[in-house]
């Protein structure tokens, strides 16, 4: 380790006392942005993120309005003239935590275990990213050696309108390099760069046979039942091999680091003697496959079910895509399968509901070297290229705000043991450590550099 590594991580070391404090208070904060939820815990977990940066050092750190949204948290504070600008990102919002989940302790008290994590919804996803943030900002100080763009969102966890705003005004936005701190490696300890994205997109589809519910015994056998019906059609998505396959829609093949199998199979939970979808390698099967999965579909439940005939069900599903893929195109292709589909003419009715496109970061940009040796430094190893399931829809619209920029993603949510939108979500607070101090030698190198 460089003296300047030795002199960061020493400083960071310092500081995660007080960085884990403002954790457990923003864990504390319910922050569901998804409709339905009460608004006001994402209001004032937006205020919380303002008076985080503020206590960092963040000048006219304020909350600008979305429309049609929650309030992003943005400051632009300056740094020496001619240097290059970072953006720092993350977001506030948390997926629900409902009981049904099966959390074995309270996902809005963050409580550590013998293991040394934090569990608490949002504790990985995305509020270490926040306080990874803070962090950075005041290991750099008041004089940092570059501008520095702050901005976190409410809404990444349902449908954001943050993409719209940043692209309506590309000025507050423009950057030389953006980070984005709301992913992780594949285990604690393992530093991995993302440099792969799948897209996610997103339809709703309604299946018709009857006029309204008839019984079961007298007109069963004859008269189709909507919920049969759907049945058969979702049945086409896979192959006998679990594999998605949808004409139109794109696969392709991994070319970086390999998924670690025991590392999949913990942090998926899948069951002992239950077999992997798919063909090909895992790293093919979950960052550059399609996979479609059915999120929900409305039917009476166990409890509520009688001896009748459903005469509709809709269903959303959900597509990831691959990096390269066009996310309208893809929607397209999955909508235009299932409208085809009409076991016994039943009447399907297919409807968009969202476009989250794909990524591929450019690695022949110079930040990103500059990223390997800070992610190496902080680590002590060789840092892999990794790819990610996940979809982060900003990035595609900071590219189009800043098509020459360089996008990093990292964090502290490692795929083994975080179980992000589970329950019982974690964070290393090592994990969180070691990612303050690669942001902090990573501005510093890069704003050296250019």
């Amino acid at each position: 380790m460089t003296d300047t590594a030795t002199e960061v991580a020493g400083a960071a070391k310092a500081l995660m006392p007080d960085v884990l404090e403002r954790l457990d208070a923003l864990v504390r904060i319910p922050s569901v942005a998804f409709p339905g939820f009460d608004p006001e815990p994402v209001h004032r977990m937006g205020q919380a993120v303002v008076d985080l940066f503020a206590s960092a050092g963040a000048e006219g750190v304020r909350l600008l309005d979305v429309p049609g949204g929650y309030p992003c948290v943005y400051a632009d504070l300056p740094g020496p003239e001619g240097a290059p600008t970072v953006l720092l990102y993350a977001h506030y919002d948390v997926q629900p935590a409902p009981e049904s989940q099966g959390w074995s302790t309270p996902p809005w008290e963050p409580t550590r275990k013998e293991n040394g994590r934090i569990y608490g919804r949002g504790a990985a996803d995305d509020k270490s990213g926040l306080v990874a943030n803070y962090a950075t900002l005041k290991l750099l100080g008041a004089d940092r050696p570059c501008r520095v763009i702050l901005l976190s969102e409410g809404e990444e966890e349902t449908i954001s309108h943050l993409e719209a705003f940043v692209e309506a005004n590309p000025d507050l936005f423009a950057c030389d390099a953006a980070v984005i701190a709301d992913i992780g490696g594949q285990e604690v300890g393992r530093p991995g760069l993302t440099v792969a994205l799948r897209g996610d997109v997103a339809c709703t589809v309604t299946v018709r046979t009857l006029a309204n519910p008839v019984h079961s015994g007298e007109f069963g056998g004859a008269a189709p039942d909507a919920m049969t019906a759907m049945i058969r059609i979702l049945d086409t998505l896979h192959d006998e091999n679990g594999d998605t396959v949808i004409p139109g829609v794109d696969s392709g093949h991994w070319d970086g680091a390999a998924m670690d199998e025991p590392v999949y199979r913990e942090g998926s939970a899948i069951l002992p003697g239950v077999d992997f979808l798919g063909t090909g390698s895992l790293a093919d099967r979950i960052w550059m496959k399609p996979s479609v999965t059915v999120l929900g579909m409305d039917l009476p439940n166990t409890a509520e079910a009688s001896n009748v005939l459903l005469p509709s069900v809709t269903a959303k599903l959900s597509m990831r895509i691959i990096p390269g893929s066009d996310g309208d195109a893809q929607l397209e292709a999955l909508m235009a399968h299932l409208r085809s589909q009409r076991p016994w003419n039943c009447v399907v009715e297919v409807e968009k509901v969202k476009v989250g496109h794909a990524f591929r970061v450019d690695e022949s940009h110079p930040a990103i070297p500059a990223a390997m040796d800070a992610m190496r430094e902080a680590y002590g190893r060789e840092v892999e290229s990794i790819g990610s399931g996940a979809s982060i829809p900003l990035v595609a619209s900071l590219k189009k705000v800043a098509p020459d920029a360089a996008i990093l993603l990292w964090g502290a949510e490692d795929t083994k043991q975080s179980r992000i939108h589970a329950s019982d979500e974690s964070v290393d607070p090592d994990e969180i450590e070691r990612m303050i101090v690669t942001q902090t030698l990573f501005i510093r190198e890069f704003a050296a550099a250019m």
